[in-house]
């Protein structure tokens, strides 16, 4: 039974090879090599696209992601306890204006998570700070 890990509210199966005990281990190692050609396909239109589109991924870049992210919890949390101080009952237009700022705020953090994991997995080549030369 392959393992599946929880993101969010789906599941997906893990990503990793995981040999069947019945296949022999020729056979494990044929396919093992077959799930790499996809793998690295994947890997080669991942890095080919989102570096033509994005180029590489700077550190400023992910600073102002970061603050955008943290703005927008902050408006969030805020509107949040500003609308519910009187102890009165949401309106329709209330819970939509926060559902908004929800969605502002979950968007931006999938956003820097994704950027994130594409530097990490290679798609974007990164540039750190700059560093003045003395």
């Amino acid at each position: 039974m392959p393992i599946s890990r929880a993101t969010s509210l789906w599941r997906s199966a893990a990503d990793h090879f995981e040999p069947d005990d019945d296949v022999d281990p020729k056979a494990q190692r044929q396919l093992r090599g077959q799930l790499e050609q996809i793998d690295y396909a994947a890997y080669a239109a991942n890095k080919k696209v989102l570096g033509g589109a994005i180029g590489k991924a700077e550190a400023q870049q992910f600073e102002r992601l970061a603050l955008a992210t943290a703005v927008a919890r902050t408006q969030w949390a805020a509107a949040s306890l500003a609308i519910t101080e009187k102890g009165h009952a949401l309106t329709r237009d209330q819970v939509e204006h926060l559902a908004h700022l929800r969605m502002a705020y979950e968007e931006l953090s999938e956003v820097y998570g994704a950027m994130r994991r594409m530097v990490e997995r290679g798609y974007l080549a990164y540039s750190g700070p700059q560093t003045p030369e003395g």
